[in-house]
């Protein structure tokens, strides 16, 4: 497991290369949900996403062998594009693999950053893929099976305990768990007390599956939020979460797409439902904790488009 150290030499590292993006008070989101809530930005990332934190981490830390073998990435879509970017910033080969199902505007600024794009008809498939190239040569950027990823998104926990006020709870999206695991790790170190709650959507519950099941376990996918559909968690992330994140919450993609439009209706938000399944979440969480409670939200990314938004909420009668 990684510590504080590492999260720390992780900071140092990508110091310059991703934005310390804001922590600010959410008075609509509070008056929403009736209890002081305090927002971690980072929708405003470079790409959009937290993952150019763990992708830039990554990157440079590779050996001139590793760079000159080209890179591959599997994802859901944010990781592709933080992969692709930073590794075009470095002149280094990428090759992203995603699913059919992931964003187009994902593969889109991926090829843009010049990275060369493979589609999978599942995410099972991607990630097979990705196996088969590795074992080909290419150095492999995991999501969130990966020490120094992990440290990267941690230092999103970092900032969150050096410039947010006084909190009770922290909620935070679950994919793979690279960025829960870091930012619980984080959190323990400098703000111990505070309570951690991970969210996911149903068809995408590989770390409440894995909690369950004693380790992890494969899951089908079915849920629409792509960002967050890995069809396992890791051993490495499993642990982070097992020991240091107090509940796993599953939230349906109807609530997740509500919570996208909460979002930008009272926070004045651009979300993904990655993001905005914390809002229905955070409800629940007040109802186990009662009064007193004083929320964290990491807002972890904004890479969707209006016509994804409007999608969703036709599909799910939120219109």
């Amino acid at each position: 497991m990684i510590g504080i150290s590492d999260i720390e030499a992780a900071a140092d590292l990508i110091a310059g290369h991703v934005i310390r993006t804001p922590t600010v008070p959410g008075p609509g989101l509070t008056a929403l949900l009736g209890a002081p809530v305090t927002a971690k930005l980072e929708l405003l990332q470079r790409t959009g996403s937290f993952k150019s934190r763990g992708a830039t981490a990554k990157l440079l830390s590779l050996s001139e062998a590793e760079r000159a073998a080209g890179v591959v990435a599997v994802s859901g879509g944010n990781h592709g594009i933080a992969v692709a970017h930073m590794a075009g910033a470095l002149h280094v080969k990428a090759t992203i693999v995603m699913p059919r199902s992931a964003p187009a505007r994902a593969v889109r600024i991926a090829e843009a950053a010049g990275a060369s794009v493979r589609l999978t008809d599942t995410m099972d498939g991607a990630f097979q893929l990705v196996g088969r190239l590795r074992d080909e040569g290419l150095t492999l950027v995991h999501p969130f099976d990966d020490p120094l990823v992990v440290a990267g998104q941690g230092t999103v926990g970092l900032e969150f305990a050096e410039d947010a006020g006084d909190l009770t709870d922290v909620l935070v999206s679950i994919g793979g768990g690279g960025l829960i695991s870091g930012v619980a790790a984080a959190l323990r170190a400098r703000r111990p007390g505070v309570r951690i709650w991970g969210v996911e959507t149903e068809g995408a519950e590989a770390m409440s599956r894995a909690l369950a099941a004693g380790g992890p376990v494969p899951v089908a996918l079915s849920s629409v939020v792509s960002t967050l559909s890995a069809p396992a968690v890791s051993e490495l992330t499993y642990a982070h979460v097992s020991e240091l994140v107090d509940e796993v919450l599953v939230v349906s993609d109807r609530e997740a797409v509500a919570g996208t439009l909460d979002f930008a209706e009272h926070a004045k938000l651009w979300t993904e439902p990655a993001a905005g399944c914390l809002l229905p979440a955070a409800r629940r969480v007040l109802e186990r904790v009662g009064e007193g409670a004083r929320l964290g939200l990491v807002v972890c990314g904004g890479n969707a488009t209006t016509g994804d938004v409007l999608g969703w909420a036709e599909r799910f009668g939120l219109r």
